[in-house]
């Protein structure tokens, strides 16, 4: 019950700081609602905050910094397979937050390797990364790359609709999301998982006039 109590009492300090401090309008109080209750929302549904280290359904974990984004996009390749160093060298750029330095070593690795999944992946999430959060057009070009070598991969899509999101960008997000969903087998492991995601956006987007 603690850990609830925090997370709800760091909501509605959110929301307050936003709301006054900040000078949010009226007219978007519902939507930065809509928000914080989407990441309770999704917080409830893939974890238990009075149990640390509880794992997570989710297909793929979110990133949020740059150990984070590393991890995520590494955990859908195979870790047996030696990986070029170009992407070793500019993970460890973007470990440390240096995300543009990470990009140009990409860039140049991509040059050799222009069918490398993971590396066009890595670079898009660089790219969006070093514009805290903003879905750049070279961003994009990079995710279209990465769906483009092997469209049945999800990655691609997801983090392009997390990045979305992130950015404030929800019916983008919602599409995103939802096209994937409708690419994806029946059987497909992240199928579950995503269509929550959808209807959680399905339900914020109801909820939040302006998004009307």
């Amino acid at each position: 019950m603690g850990g609830w109590l925090a997370i709800l009492s760091l909501a509605l300090v959110a929301f307050a700081l936003a709301a006054f401090m900040l000078r949010l309008p009226k007219e978007g109080y519902a939507l930065f609602g809509s928000v914080l209750l989407f990441g309770l929302a999704g917080y409830a549904w893939q974890g238990s905050p009075d149990q640390p280290g509880s794992p997570k359904a989710a297909m793929i974990q979110e990133p949020r910094s740059g150990e984070d984004m590393v991890q995520a996009r590494s955990a859908l390749f195979d870790d047996t397979q030696q990986k070029p160093n170009y992407l070793l060298t500019s993970d460890a750029f973007a470990r440390k937050g240096q995300f543009d330095d990470a990009a140009g070593l990409l860039r140049k690795g991509l040059e050799d390797n222009p069918n490398h999944i993971e590396g066009w992946l890595a670079l898009a999430m660089a790219l969006t990364a070093h514009a805290e959060g903003f879905v750049t057009p070279a961003a994009v070009h990079a995710y279209d790359r990465a769906r483009a070598i092997d469209p049945a991969n999800p990655a691609a899509d997801f983090f392009l609709g997390f990045s979305f999101l992130q950015s404030g960008e929800i019916r983008q997000a919602r599409n995103i999301w939802a096209g994937l969903l409708a690419r994806s087998p029946e059987d497909a492991p992240w199928r579950e998982d995503l269509e929550a995601r959808v209807t959680q956006l399905d339900d914020m987007i109801a909820n939040a006039p302006m998004l009307q």
